[in-house]
């Protein structure tokens, strides 16, 4: 029988060991709890999220069919309340009594927020999560942030928000910036770069207090008198272990769970992973000891021998485009002397500390190439005398004379350490390369080299290069999905030509790895077989998000956003009333205006979507499709029937366009705007298509964006007619839908084939007409109002979170 394995917390550190266990094949049965409404996550990729360079998807460590596939018992958006050690059961917070064999703790840590008067103010954050890095991402260049923490964390969050135009300020009380990582001239380079970017950087600056008005945050006022106006205020000045269940239940704590070598507690039944453990004395925030923690936990709880050892680590950090590095101890000391080189022009600095002719530290700022080399002599205490002469210049110029960097790698040794957070050598890739992984993503899956921060991913493809010569293929545009090599270039173009008009038809004719598909490829397939075979391919709600399957915007605590329908920002008084007599019904918390002029029922409860919406539908209202990739909002002015600027109407046009395309799908959500006149009261010209009205007519433009990337629109046309616009922006969305990669906004596609190209599709009145009638073809095919259907035919019940996939809320 099976032995009983409780989990408390979805984390990095948790989730390795449940990988160590399953790949060993141990006998579990696994309950997973989680505070957050999700499952394992790589945090050290918010940063990207943030920014734009990647999305919540690409950086889900473990998906609902791995927790399926492994047969773990998923309660996310769960605590344990209680745990009885006598009697070996946790207690839910509904009250269910679970019983174990086993317990393990991965609860993580807890941002230390400062305690100064108005800390407790809405709109005080961490960065620590989903929800906080969604939080950031909502704001755009009308905003105003200060970051209090200038370390890692608080400098990704400032330069994700900068990338989005917001106005970014870091408030830091040392004198320079991560001065735990980098040395005074270092730190002066990282603060260089930053304001160069537009951050506004405060040194030396002690936060006294925050200021709100009417609940909420407006500044932070710093202790000489300044005051930093602010919409959010980030705290990111560290972490403390979060202890607090272990210690209500007896376990022995300090500044972390007690743990021994084996990751034991004090109760020999009940281990410990991850930030909240402390191992003799040490507390752990970086990924590499982590990882090394769930390997021991792992193979204890399979009854065999291991031990944890803290080893010396390095930390390799990527900061806003600013490669930095540092191990080792590098403060000054008595019989200790530096060598140094800096490059200004190119902003390099390395900094290396010697004592006895051993490297004993090392930062490096700019290139950070040779510092696995380095950090390899740091390790191993080298003794650099014969090598002193040239050792600045990294391992390519021992010998006297230069080596081209591959020949650099190919001199590291098999023990030589490639990436830090997985504790990957270079031997351990080369034995996973001569077993057949020829590729960077095969060597991720075998061995995990550069699967966690990405930081190494140059030398593991170097690694490569080097060990199969002319067979290494230098990758070119990523796969749809690890299911197949094809791109969605080749995917699309497959379906086309080959008139595949069904998943499995695609699966078997483009050789999928496997018969069904995962969660990344699905919901792209499904989005191409739509827009290419409206009338052949019968679309596949499961193989869309979840938002899409619950025709709901899922909020971070499981509650959903209900949105609907105002047509170009009209609404009625009786609209109104039945929009507050459903927040009355259904107890919803918050109701807000959104910026695409529509209002927001926020915190509705799943089980209460169908009720919710037949009120509002038996009202008229329809389903504003605030989550779909399809169709959102068409903003207005009010246009020449009230204006005194106003050319045309701008909220007659409105309607009609957003009738027109309502219910359409597009491979990402679709934003409109229509002004009156230049004056550009809807904002048109930062939307993915934008009109504005002038004497002569109205002019058509697209690729506009105010989120990720702040992007004004291009001119496409300019055309004398009402009936003519709505003609050309149902051409350009037939365009865009036929040929742009699934999840790229109009801007991106743009940005692949180019003004001109799309410019002569419509320009060709024939084909302008061909997209038209294909655009009308699939619209009356698939248009519909979810909930009025959902409500009709019962077609989907409502399933538990823990049963789904979930997607980040837009």
């Amino acid at each position: 029988m099976s032995k009983k394995l409780i989990v408390i917390g979805a984390g990095m550190a948790t989730g390795r060991a449940l990988e160590h266990i399953f790949d060993a094949g141990a006998d579990y049965d696994v309950t997973l709890f989680n505070a957050e409404p999700r499952g394992n996550y790589n945090r050290i990729m918010l940063s990207p999220v943030l920014s734009g360079d990647k999305s919540y998807e690409e950086i889900v460590t473990h998906d609902a069919a791995w927790y399926d596939a492994n047969s773990v018992t998923c309660r996310f958006g769960e605590r344990i309340a209680q745990i009885d050690r006598a009697a070996k059961t946790v207690t839910a917070e509904n009250g269910d009594v679970l019983p174990y064999d086993k317990l393990m703790f991965g609860t993580g840590s807890n941002p230390f927020m400062i305690p100064l008067p108005g800390h407790d103010l809405e709109g005080v954050i961490a960065y620590r999560d989903l929800e906080d890095t969604e939080r950031m991402m909502d704001l755009g260049p009308d905003n105003k942030v200060v970051v209090i923490g200038g370390g890692l964390l608080g400098l990704e969050a400032a330069a994700g928000m900068a990338l989005r135009g917001v106005d970014v300020t870091v408030v830091h009380i040392m004198g320079h910036l991560m001065e735990r990582q980098l040395d005074e001239a270092a730190g002066y380079l990282l603060r260089k770069a930053l304001v160069d970017k537009g951050i506004t950087v405060k040194c030396s600056a002690n936060s006294k207090e925050i200021l709100g008005e009417n609940g909420h945050v407006k500044a932070l006022l710093l202790d000489d008198g300044t005051e930093l106006p602010c919409d959010l205020l980030v705290m990111a000045v560290g972490i403390r272990p979060n202890v607090k269940l272990a210690a209500d239940s007896g376990l022995a704590v300090g500044k972390g769970i007690h743990v021994d070598d084996q990751m034991l507690t004090s109760d020999p039944d009940i281990l410990a992973v991850g930030e909240c453990v402390e191992h003799d004395g040490a507390i752990f925030g970086l990924v590499a000891p982590l990882y090394d923690q769930a390997k021991v936990a792992a193979l204890t709880l399979q009854g065999e021998e291991a031990k944890f050892v803290q080893k010396e680590i390095s930390t390799k950090l990527k900061v806003t485009g600013c490669d930095l590095f540092s191990a080792g101890d590098f403060a000054d000391g008595e019989g200790r002397e530096d060598i140094v080189f800096r490059d200004p022009a190119r902003g390099v600095y390395r900094r290396l500390v010697i004592e006895n002719d051993v490297v004993i530290g090392a930062v490096m700022y700019g290139d950070t190439a040779d510092s696995n080399w380095f950090f390899g002599l740091i390790k191993d205490k080298t003794d650099i005398a014969e090598m002193r002469d040239t050792l600045i210049f990294g391992p390519a110029y021992q010998g006297g004379t230069p080596m081209d960097p591959l020949a650099a790698v190919a001199a590291l040794p098999r023990d030589a350490e490639i990436c830090g957070c997985n504790g990957i050598c270079k031997g351990q890739i080369e034995d996973a390369i001569a077993e057949g992984a020829t590729d960077l993503g095969a060597v991720r899956a075998v061995t995990k080299a550069s699967g966690s921060c990405g930081t190494c991913t140059g030398l593991v493809e170097q690694v490569l290069a080097v060990t199969l010569g002319d067979d290494f293929v230098i990758p070119a545009a990523a796969s749809i999905c690890g299911c197949t090599d094809m791109t969605h270039e080749d995917v699309r173009r497959m379906i086309k030509s080959r008139t595949l008009t069904s998943m499995q038809a695609v699966f078997q004719e483009c050789g999928w790895k496997t018969s069904c598909g995962c969660h990344v490829c699905r919901p792209a397939l499904n989005f191409y077989l739509l827009a290419d075979w409206p009338i052949e391919y019968q679309d596949d709600p499961q193989s869309r998000f979840i938002n899409e399957r619950k025709h709901a915007n899922i909020q971070k605590d499981g509650t959903f956003s209900v949105v609907p329908r105002m047509w170009g920002g009209i609404t009625t008084p009786d609209e109104l009333r039945a929009i507050a007599d459903a927040a009355d019904k259904y107890m919803v918390p918050t109701v807000k205006v959104t910026g695409g002029q529509r209002i927001d029922l926020l915190g509705v409860k799943g089980e209460d979507l169908p009720a919710i919406w037949k009120d509002l539908n038996d009202a008229g209202m329809v389903s504003g499709y605030a989550y779909s990739k399809g169709l959102r909002t068409v903003k207005t002015c009010v246009g020449t029937d009230h204006c005194r600027f106003g050319t045309q109407d701008s909220t007659g046009l409105g309607i009609k366009l957003e009738k027109t395309l309502h219910g359409s799908w597009t491979p990402h959500k679709l934003k409109l705007g229509v002004s009156g006149c230049p004056r550009n009261c809807a904002e048109a010209t930062c939307k993915d298509i934008g009109v504005i009205c002038v004497d002569s007519g109205y002019q058509v433009s697209i690729g506009g964006a105010a989120g990720m990337d702040v992007k004004e629109t291009e001119l496409l046309i300019q055309v004398p007619t009402e009936d003519e616009t709505i003609l050309v922006i149902k051409a350009i969305t037939q365009l865009y839908r036929e040929n742009a990669k699934y999840l790229d906004r109009i801007y991106k596609w743009l940005g692949k084939v180019g003004m001109d190209w799309v410019k002569e599709q419509i320009d060709d009145l024939d084909n302008r007409q061909a997209l038209v009638d294909r655009f009308e073809l699939s619209q009356s095919v698939y248009r519909h109002d979810p909930w009025a259907k959902h409500i009709e035919d019962k077609a989907e019940t409502y399933q538990p979170l823990a049963n789904l996939p979930l997607e980040a809320a837009e």
